[in-house]
Order: C-alpha cells, then sequence, then structure tokens
C-alpha cells in the first residue's frame, strides 16, 4: 500500500513539474506566468491558499502573487526579514512546516486565519526560493484537516523543486529587464549625443521651404552622387553637407572641409592634393591633402565657384578619374571620396561668361538642392531665435534670457541679408550687451548695431530695402531751429520722452504732415512712414 501511495506522489511530482515548467518557458510576463503557477499548485495539492513573496529593493518581501486571498489580505503581505514565518524563512534559508498555526507565536495571521471557518486545524508549509545560492523570496501554502500523523516531506520536496524553478526564471526576467534597461538608457545617451548635432531632423526648418530642402536630403544622401548645394552666404549650408555625410553610408568615415575662397590657387592645390618633401619652399615632410584624408567618406567644398578657372580643370581631372598627383610627386593617388561642393554664386552666369568651367559644372551639378534665403522662410525665425538663446543660456551660464514680443516682431521684420549666421550674431550681441533677462526692441539700437532693416512689399514695386537708424526716434531731441524745416516754425514746447508719444507730438504739431513731421524729426518721409506703422499711429486727416 505504501508503495502505491509513493508511486503516486512521484507521479503527481512529475505532472506538476512537467505543467508547471511548460508555463515558466512561456511568457515573459513574470505576473501572468506566477498566477498561473499557483493555480496548478493549488489544483494538484489541493489547497486554497498559495503565496508568493519577493524580496524588493526596498529590504522588504512583499506578496507579488497570490490564490485565494482578498484585495486587504494581499496588501497586508508585507514582511522585514526576520518577521513572521515568512521572514524566518527568508532570514534562515531553510523550509517550515507548522501543522497547527493556531499553536505557533511566530505567525502573524496577515494573510491567514489562524483557523478555518469549521473551526478546524490550518497547516503551512513554506519553502525559500532561491537562484543560484542567492535567496529571491518565500513560497508557501495552507493546508486544512491535515492529520498530526500526516507526513509533509511530500509537498516539502515538490514545493523546494518548483520553488527552484521559479527562482530561476525570476533571475532571468531581472536580468534581461536589466538589460534592457541598460540599452534603452544608452540610446538616449546616444540620442542626446547626436541631438542638434547631425541629424537632419534636428535642423531647425519648419517652412515648407526648409521641408522641401529636408526631402531631397534624405533622399540623395544614401547616393554616392556629387552634391551641389546652392544659397546665399550665412544660410547653413556646412550644416546640410554634414546632415548628408551622416545620412550617408559613409558616416563613419570621415567629413573634410576646404573652403576654397579662403586659399589662393597654390595653397589651394597643396591643401587639397598634399606635397612631397622639397615640392616648394617650406616642404621639409610629405603631407597628405584633403582628398587622401577624406578618403572613405565626405569632401565638403564650400565656395567651389570662387577657384581659378586654371585650377578648375585640375579639379576636373581629379573628379572624373578618382586619381591625383600630389604637389612635386608623379605617383598616382587614387581615392574613395564623395564630393559635396556650395556656392553661393550664380554658376550659369558665371558659365556663360566663361568664368566657370562648364563642363566642371556639369560634374559637380548631379544633384542640386537650393538653401532659402532666412526672408523667404520668416515661419523659422523665431524657433531660430529661441535656439540662439537657448545656446547663449548655456554657454554663458544664464538662468534666463527671453525675448519680448515686440523684440520678435523687429526679429521678424527684418531682412537679414545675412541670413541665419546674421541672426545667430544679432541674438548673441544682443543678449550680451542687455541688462536684465528680457530683451525689447530698445535694445536694438546698441551700437553694434544701429540699423534694422525692413522688407516692404509695396503694389506693383519690387521688394524695398529701408534702413531705420532707431536712434534717430528712440534718442532724438528737437532743436530749437530744426534744419531743413525751410518755412515751417519751430515746434513748441519740450517733446515727450517715450518715442511713440514724440511721435503723435511732432504729428499733432505739423497738422499731420507726415513730410513736415519728418523734417522736424531730422528723418526722412520714408523712415518717418515705417516709424508710424510699427507703432500703429493712425495719420488724421483733415
Amino acid at each position: 500500500m505504501a508503495t502505491i501511495l509513493d508511486d503516486r506522489s512521484v507521479n503527481l511530482e512529475l505532472v506538476t513539474i512537467y505543467e508547471i515548467s511548460k508555463i515558466l518557458g512561456s511568457s515573459l510576463d513574470l505576473s501572468k506566468t506566477l498566477r498561473e503557477v499557483l493555480n496548478v499548485l493549488s489544483a494538484h495539492l489541493e489547497t486554497r491558499r498559495v503565496l508568493l513573496s519577493l524580496m524588493q529593493d526596498s529590504g522588504e518581501l512583499q506578496l507579488v502573487s497570490a490564490i485565494g486571498l482578498s484585495y486587504e489580505e494581499f496588501q497586508s503581505g508585507r514582511y522585514r526579514v526576520g518577521e513572521g514565518i515568512t521572514g524566518t524563512i527568508f532570514q534562515t534559508e531553510t523550509p517550515i512546516v507548522v501543522r497547527d498555526l493556531a499553536q505557533e507565536p511566530l505567525f502573524l495571521a496577515r494573510t491567514s486565519p489562524r483557523e478555518s471557518q469549521d473551526g478546524g486545524v490550518v497547516s503551512f508549509v513554506g519553502v525559500p526560493i532561491k537562484a543560484a545560492r542567492e535567496i529571491l523570496g518565500v513560497l508557501c501554502v495552507f493546508r486544512e484537516g491535515l492529520s498530526p500523523s500526516r507526513s509533509v516531506d511530500h509537498e516539502v520536496r515538490l514545493l523546494t523543486m518548483v520553488a527552484n524553478l521559479i527562482g530561476q526564471t525570476v533571475r532571468l526576467y531581472r536580468n534581461v529587464a536589466a538589460e534592457r534597461q541598460q540599452l534603452q538608457e544608452e540610446k538616449r545617451q546616444l540620442s542626446r549625443q547626436l541631438q542638434g548635432k547631425y541629424k537632419l531632423d534636428n535642423v531647425i526648418g519648419i517652412s515648407k521651404a526648409m521641408q522641401e530642402v529636408f526631402a531631397q536630403v534624405h533622399q540623395s544622401a544614401p547616393s554616392r552622387s556629387t552634391m551641389l548645394l546652392r544659397g546665399e552666404s550665412g544660410t547653413g549650408k556646412e550644416v546640410i553637407a554634414r546632415a548628408i555625410h551622416y545620412l550617408s553610408p559613409r558616416k563613419d568615415g570621415p567629413f573634410i572641409k576646404v573652403n576654397c575662397a579662403a586659399l589662393s590657387e597654390t595653397l589651394l592645390e597643396s591643401e587639397l592634393f598634399g606635397h612631397e618633401k622639397g615640392a616648394f619652399t617650406g616642404a621639409q615632410g610629405e603631407r597628405k591633402g584633403r582628398f587622401e584624408l577624406a578618403h572613405g567618406g565626405t569632401l565638403f567644398l564650400d565656395e567651389i565657384g570662387e577657384i581659378s578657372p586654371a585650377f578648375q580643370a585640375k579639379l576636373l581631372r581629379v573628379l572624373q578619374e578618382r586619381e591625383f598627383e600630389r604637389v612635386g610627386g608623379s605617383r598616382s593617388i587614387k581615392v574613395d571620396v564623395r564630393l559635396v561642393t556650395a556656392t553661393n554664386r550664380d554658376l550659369e552666369k558665371a558659365v556663360a561668361k566663361g568664368e566657370f568651367r562648364a563642363d566642371l559644372y556639369y560634374r559637380i551639378n548631379v544633384v542640386s538642392i537650393f538653401i532659402p534665403p532666412l526672408r523667404e522662410r520668416r515661419e523659422d525665425i523665431p524657433y531660430l531665435v529661441e535656439h540662439f538663446l537657448e545656446k547663449f543660456r548655456i554657454e554663458n551660464q544664464r538662468a534666463m534670457v527671453a525675448m519680448s514680443p515686440q523684440a520678435m516682431k523687429v526679429m521678424m521684420n527684418c531682412y537679414w541679408p545675412g541670413n541665419v549666421r546674421e541672426l545667430e550674431n544679432c541674438v548673441e550681441r544682443t543678449a550680451t550687451m542687455m541688462r536684465g533677462d528680457l530683451i525689447s526692441e530698445v535694445h536694438f539700437s546698441c551700437q553694434q548695431n544701429k540699423c534694422l532693416t525692413k522688407v516692404l512689399h509695396e503694389p506693383g514695386e519690387q521688394q524695398a530695402v529701408v534702413v531705420v537708424p532707431l536712434e534717430r526716434i528712440a534718442t532724438h531731441t528737437v532743436p530749437s531751429s530744426p534744419s531743413g524745416m525751410d518755412k515751417d516754425k519751430s515746434l513748441a514746447g519740450a517733446p515727450p520722452t517715450s518715442e511713440r508719444e514724440r511721435l503723435i507730438w511732432a504729428m499733432e504739431q505739423c497738422g499731420w504732415v507726415q513730410a513736415k513731421a519728418a523734417r522736424a524729426l531730422n528723418i526722412s518721409p520714408r523712415q518717418m512712414g515705417y516709424a508710424l506703422q510699427k507703432f500703429n499711429i493712425e495719420v488724421k486727416k483733415f
């Protein structure tokens, strides 16, 4: 009879372990997996309460899964190490069997009553959860009607094997979670390092014109084609060239840049092709050129429209043959370089005049991208201003530097012949010279930025650039005998201190005749009209 019972126990253990092992390997959802394991244990051991506690980062054992508990009982399942039976199992790392919980002083009755509902005996079996000599938690079951003479070795053995399987699963899950968190943190760090540097998505430009530029760059960057970036000086051609490089398969190679306009023909040849020792006076050693340094990467030639006709022929041969000789050398050097060029000149007109070789023009103009000037994408100005202010705050450790709406309106109305470069310099200069934390329109009348420019669109006329010296309006005091008034009488009384009130005062004194008021303030009628428009002063008509 005992042999039959032993066989049944062994078969039950095998079936239970098999089902639990399948459950533990079926999902990465730890909470769901543990609950299914406890359901199997509850069914095979014919018990209503099965509890699983794990050690938390807080240093406290906490219930993570349970069968047969109410919400309040589950929430109260917290134990310090050495507290109660559960804490003692964790501390001693040994199983504990209690045949009658009503007689056990260590039992705290947080998750189960001491007696059953009919007053019967409640027993307890608990084992530690281990993994690689590390204790992770406690697995325990509550039994009702367990006779004093019945052996519990079967339950202890089964729970120990299940606890070992659970321990390995919990440890694996935590290792995977830790590695995933580490990878996510590394990804965030790399994103922060690349942000604002080379990713085209971080190039500031919400306007339709710039979005078209971005689309062209994304389309052409993966290819090997030579590219020509066109646009006025200061529009950001070098930034776009860097973005092309880092969006291409050559992103791990070097990005080398050369300003062709800054070097003479002789120096440019040596700079691009390199030279051999003794090639000219001062050439004391061999030197690699920019083409060699850019091997496997990208070479950016800025202001290519400024190179001489003689050097254009040399550059054309390199682009066609992909090989060259160093200055003073005779050995041909082959290179694998992608060429990106830039210019602010009208190369078509230069070709028509014979100033630029047509064959070189066709060689570099494989893919052409035009970068619009800042005045044609004014909706980008507020975002650029905020970017440059943030950059100024970080570099100068300033807690707060902001721009008032009136000052932003002035920036929006400027012509910006120097484009983004001029805008950045203006923001940095103004933020440096101002006092306080708020930039207003009066800060733009400093000595370094005496004039603001505005594009006026008049019907039937081309765009006119009007230069307005603000200090003439903001700081002008009317002389006792104004020059240029001819037969007009001098203005009576002292002028107001504010700029707007001074304009209204001058117009009132001159009968709301703009020309007379302009002569009184010693400014031109057109400047007077701009000032009235700026302050929204309605001209009275009689």
